[in-house]
Order: C-alpha cells, then structure tokens, then sequence
C-alpha cells in the first residue's frame, strides 16, 4: 500500500509532538490525524479509521495501556507503537505485554520514528503473537535503574525475549549488571516457577567446573540438572575450561547422557550466559569453541558501562542509599554537588563500584548529607597512583588491578578460591605473551620463564594453549 493511501493516527497531550510527528509523515505522504486525548483515539479506531496509531502513554482522560485492550478487541490487526517519557523496563515490558507492534522512548529520533512506522505499517501486528513476546509481573519493581538512552534498549530487549524461550547472551563489562538483567529475562518469562540457577565461572578452580556443572555423583546431580524447569545462568562463559565446554555442547546437541534422576529425563533448561571478555576474539585464539559461541549467541544484549549512561548515576546513587538504609546502615541523603561529582567519574567497576561507594560512605561518615567534599575523598583514595610519580612496577601494576577488582566484589570481598583463580588468569597471559615474544620457540620461552621445557608444554597443554613455532 503505498503512502498516500495510509493514515497514522497521533495521540499525545503534547501540541508540539503532535505538530512534529504531523509534519513530518505529511511530508512522507501519509495522511496523519492527531489528537491529544484517549477518548478520540478510540473512538476514530471503533470506527474503523487509520491503518497505524502512534499513541503517549499517559493522558489527560486515562493510561493508554487502559485504552490498548479495547482497540485490540476493535482491531486486533491494528499496529501501534506506544512512546513514553517513563522510560523504566516495566513500561517497555508492559507495552509488550498489551500487544504492541513497539515501544519507542521520549526523546525519539525523526528517522527512527519513521523507520518504526513504516516497518509496521508493513508487517501489521497479529495479537495472539505479540502476547507471546512477553510475560510480566506487573506489581514488583525490577531491580533494574535507568532512563537513559542505552538502557531503553536493554528494556525493549528484554521486553522481546521474556516471552520466548531463547539461549541468551549478556554482554557487558563486570560490574554492569548481567546477573540483573539475566534474572528479569527468568522472573518475567515462561520459567519464572522455576529456579534461577546462578554459576560464576570465573569463581570456580578451572579443575572443577566440570563437576559443579554436571555433578560429583553419589547424588551430586549438578548445576544442570538444579536447574531443571527453569534458567541456568552461566556467568563469566568467557572463563569455562575447554573441556567443560565439549561437554555443555554435548549436552545441547542431546549427546551427553544428562538425566534428572527425579524424573529420568533429560533437564529441560534454558541457558542465559554472561561474559565481560570478546568471545570472537577467545575463539580466533583457539581458547573458546566456535561451535559453541554460535549456539550461546542467539539472542545477544548488551549491557552499557556506567561511563556511558551517567544520567542514570543520581537515580542509582539514590536507590543504593535507600538499600543501605534498609540493610541497616545509617540513613543519608545526597547533594546536588556530590550527584555531579560522581556523574565525572569514570567508573571502572561500574555500578558495582558505585554501590560499594555509597555502602562505604554510609558506614564511615557520620554527616547526614553526603557532599561533593566527601565524594572527592573516597574517589582520590581509591584513584590509582599518578603515572608522574615514577615507573611503574609490575607488582604495582598488579596491585592496582587487584585493588580494583576487589573493589568491584559485593562487600568489597572476592568468592572463594582467589588464590588460584589469580595464578591460572596471571598465568595464560603469561604465557602467551613470553610465546610471541620468542616467536613460538618454546625452548626460548622455557628458559625466559625459568622452567623446564616439559614442565611448559604440559602447562600450555592443560591450558588449551596451541603454540605456534619450534618446539
């Protein structure tokens, strides 16, 4: 159907947005009639008019979300995208969940709102479809914070995947929020009666992956089949020892003899993954299975570091303080200096970092309001060392990424097993880098490294460490 035979219903209780969005399909010759309240909405669509409504959320005369299950019943055909000021996850979510073609946030691109018109006006939303595509729990707010640009794409990817049962992939630098938006995907999707199975994968010796995954036996059963029904989160994939990953792609491929033994069936799981390190780059490494990557990267989201949605910092800020009042620790509030001051951070630990410094500022500070004075100390103590002060070390070097790492922990306190996660992640790179530099002359990097040639070749064997060059 061609332009100039469509019409585009506008309700918003903004004139101006109404004048724009009316100019601007004009000008793509669709015909457009606006209103700015629900009640014409309706009524033009119970009488048949317009082949797309573009609608606010809220209105003077009532919630449009109150007003979609009528024009689904009128019209169940009928595409409509929903645009919204309230840009939280739930509002993403709840559009999905009332049949929508789409949701777009307030403020939109022209061309975007073009190209979202156009695609529906091509592809008309069939109801029983978009219902699928999610499933929400309308009464409890998400742990999710954030109205930012970036974030509204993580809602409106969540909202899309709820409904399905698809393998995720999280991507995203540590301390984001991964788990977070892995447990929204379980508590609003078909599994949410079933366990949300959590493994950090970097948390555990590499020597015993495979069995927290698939069991001990002697009624060990593992991660697997606890999750059985419902999502298995596998945090840190980047991190999983080859082996334990032939075996995970044994058990997706249905070669690998997994049962539950309460059922004797094999587990019925989905599988949310999670990494802070490039996958295609471990995998040109020979470090992590292709076959493997392709079966995980289904339905890739991509959180955005802090650094990138620094307009989400003063309602994060706030949200901690109230947590850490509620677990107990003194009650403050926060100036306007501080909330700038922390909105110049760069934020290497990302929300994580954030929280842990609210946490910190709580319990040690005994001023009820929280300055920009008190913000600045906390940041130069944690700030690494200046470059001017002299060489560096490499055990300062060390230090500093350690520091931040422990940082980036809940508490500020690493899981278990610190000692030897940190010798196997010193030691790859170690080696790697000591094999270029020798040009893959194992024998050169043997004595570079100080060990014995065979003590080498058994370590970058057990490592999965191909090299490259003279043995």
């Amino acid at each position: 159907m061609p332009a100039a035979a469509q019409k585009i219903l506008v309700a918003d209780d903004d004139a101006s947005i109404r004048l724009v969005l009316s100019q601007a399909f004009s000008r793509l010759g669709y015909e457009v009639r606006a209103t700015g309240n629900a009640a014409t909405l309706l009524k033009w669509v119970t009488d048949g008019d317009g082949d797309l409504v573009i609608t606010d959320v809220v209105m003077p005369d009532g919630n449009v979300f109150d007003v979609l299950p009528r024009i689904r019943k009128q019209r169940p055909k009928l595409p409509v995208i929903v645009m919204s000021a309230q840009n939280t996850v739930l509002t993403a979510i709840a559009a999905a969940e009332g049949g929508v073609f789409d949701y777009i946030p307030k403020p939109f691109d022209l061309d975007d709102m073009a190209a979202l018109a156009r695609r529906a006006l091509e592809n008309p939303t069939d109801k029983e479809a978009a219902k699928a595509q999610a499933r929400a729990v309308r009464d409890e707010r998400l742990p999710l914070i954030g109205r930012s640009t970036p974030m509204q794409e993580v809602y409106r990817s969540i909202a899309r995947l709820v409904g399905a049962d698809l393998t995720v992939l999280i991507l995203g630098e540590s301390g984001v929020g991964k788990e977070l938006v892995a447990r929204a995907l379980h508590d609003l999707g078909r599994r949410r009666d079933g366990r949300f199975v959590p493994i950090s994968l970097a948390a555990i010796p590499r020597a015993r992956v495979d069995a927290e995954l698939f069991g001990h036996g002697d009624g060990d059963v593992g991660r697997l089949v606890e999750a059985d029904g419902g999502t298995l989160f596998l945090d840190e994939i980047g991190d999983m020892p080859l082996d334990a990953q032939t075996r995970l792609l044994r058990v997706f491929d249905g070669a690998e003899p997994a049962t539950n033994p309460k059922t004797g069936r094999r587990p019925n799981v989905r599988v949310i993954a999670a990494t802070n390190r490039d996958l295609r780059g471990l995998v040109s490494q020979g470090l992590f299975r292709e076959d493997l990557y392709f079966r995980l990267n289904v339905a890739p989201i991509r959180v955005p570091p802090l650094r990138d949605r620094a307009e989400d910092i003063p309602e994060l800020a706030r949200a901690f303080l109230l947590r850490a009042s509620r677990e107990g620790l003194p009650s403050k509030t926060i100036d306007q200096s501080a909330l700038d001051r922390l909105k110049l951070h760069e934020w290497p630990g990302n929300v994580r970092e954030l929280e842990n410094l609210i946490r910190r500022v709580c319990a040690l500070y005994g001023e009820e309001m929280i300055t920009a004075r008190i913000v600045e100390r906390e940041l130069s103590e944690q700030a690494p060392p200046s470059q001017t002060e002299g060489a560096v070390t490499l055990s300062a070097l060390v230090e500093r990424n350690l520091a931040s790492y422990f940082a980036g922990q809940p508490g500020g306190v690493p899981p278990v097993g610190l000692y030897d996660r940190v010798l196997a992640d010193i030691e790859r790179p170690l080696f790697q880098l000591t094999l270029a530099a020798t040009k893959g002359n194992q024998m050169r990097a043997a004595e570079v490294l100080g060990l014995n040639r065979n003590t080498l070749r058994k370590r970058l064997h057990d490592l999965g460490i191909e090299a490259k060059g003279r043995p």
